[in-house]
């Protein structure tokens, strides 16, 4: 399906006139409070029902609570305005609305629906707005949900959505969308499409990183541009090992997601330069060799090896402390994985080095071998 993309707030009222819509689920986060384009929408002509009882990492529950809402209030869309868990709960709201509502929603079969979803993004890191995937948590597991459905068909890259973001959650998401690019760029299932949209993405993020830590209004639209482009690379490439690795760190140490996914990436890239010819990828290691030449060639590095050391840099230059990773958790964040993400990384990755490569996050002077 291809989306429609919009740049403000303006054009999001005409599409919802021209989508004929009466009555919308606006799936919100704590953040729609404090934005001041919420004076405009609140304006619309249109009857909103309001729904934000969900938490970051929502949980299967807020969903179930979404269908209910969604359906007693007789709305028929669904705007979602928010950072990546608001639109990954309005993703699961569209999904599961035609189903039985007496079932557990993930056991069922999709039943196909026309409801019109429509996204605004109001961090500039997950690409959720771009993608066929949604996560949700229940009984503290994550539950990823994929299909073709759940992408938006209408996307609201409003660079005023991004003026209230904190400091801190800025560099973090920043981070989130330059690991999608790096990430979806490396994937054994990248595609020419996909590096293309990784490429263009990072070369973004670099070129408006300064800009969008000031909050200047250039740089809130070009990161918000490049988070967006990042997130159709993963739709198709999706991440790897950095994304597998982070999810527990996150859990465990309170470190927001993108953060989280950076230090994973900064290790695994070191361990590819290092060790190529562990290639797994069905390309070969001539083909790896390309896209680590190219990867270095955007970061300004004359060759692949300097290439972490520069990432390493950017990461230093944000000022984020790392977590000093407890010895006795090492063992549950090894195990807690995803084995199917660890299959898009294009080297092969046994647990003894994935133990090792979470010290090297923990001990980040480099100094701590690889295991074998």
């Amino acid at each position: 399906m291809k989306q429609k993309v919009l740049t403000n707030v303006v054009e999001l009222e005409t599409e919802l006139f021209s989508i004929g819509c009466k009555k919308i689920l606006l799936v919100c986060g704590g953040s729609y409070e404090c934005l001041d384009i919420r004076k405009q929408i609140e304006k619309f002509p249109f009857c909103c029902i309001k729904f934000s009882h969900f938490q970051p990492n929502p949980q299967y529950s807020s969903v179930v609570e979404g269908v209910r809402v969604y359906h007693e209030s007789g709305c028929d869309a669904i705007l979602a305005i928010g950072g990546g868990s608001a639109i990954d709960v309005a993703k699961c709201i569209k999904l599961f609305a035609n189903m039985d509502t007496g079932q557990d929603f993930l056991k069922q079969s999709v039943v196909p629906n026309d409801i019109p979803l429509l996204a605004m993004p109001t961090t500039a890191g997950t690409g959720s707005e771009a993608t066929r995937y949604a996560v949700v948590y229940r009984k503290g597991k994550k539950q990823s949900i994929t299909h073709d459905s759940i992408l938006p068909s209408v996307v609201v890259l409003e660079p005023d959505a991004l003026k209230s973001l904190p400091d801190y959650q800025r560099k973090a998401t920043l981070l989130d969308a330059l690991c999608h690019g790096i990430e979806s760029w490396w994937s054994v299932n990248s595609t020419e499409e996909s590096r293309r949209y990784s490429e263009q993405a990072i070369k973004d993020i670099l070129l408006y990183k300064n800009a969008y830590l000031d909050n200047s209004e250039d740089g809130n639209a070009g990161l918000l541009w490049a988070a967006h482009i990042a997130g159709k690379a993963i739709n198709i490439a999706q991440t790897t090992a950095g994304h597998a690795m982070c999810y527990k760190l996150t859990s465990l140490y309170g470190l927001p997601h993108g953060y989280a996914a950076a230090l994973c990436v900064e290790v695994l890239w070191q361990y590819m330069v290092e060790h190529i010819d562990g290639c797994i990828d069905l390309r070969g290691k001539g083909h790896l060799r390309q896209i680590m030449n190219r990867l270095a060639s955007v970061f300004g590095c004359e060759n692949p090896e300097d290439a972490p050391r520069c990432f390493s840099k950017l990461l230093a230059s944000l000022n984020m402390k790392a977590p000093e990773i407890r010895e006795n958790d090492i063992q549950e964040l090894v195990t807690s994985v995803n084995p199917e993400r660890l299959k898009n990384y294009p080297l092969d990755l046994p647990m003894p080095v994935i133990r090792t490569l979470y010290y090297k996050i923990s001990d980040r002077s480099g100094m701590v071998a690889y295991e074998n």
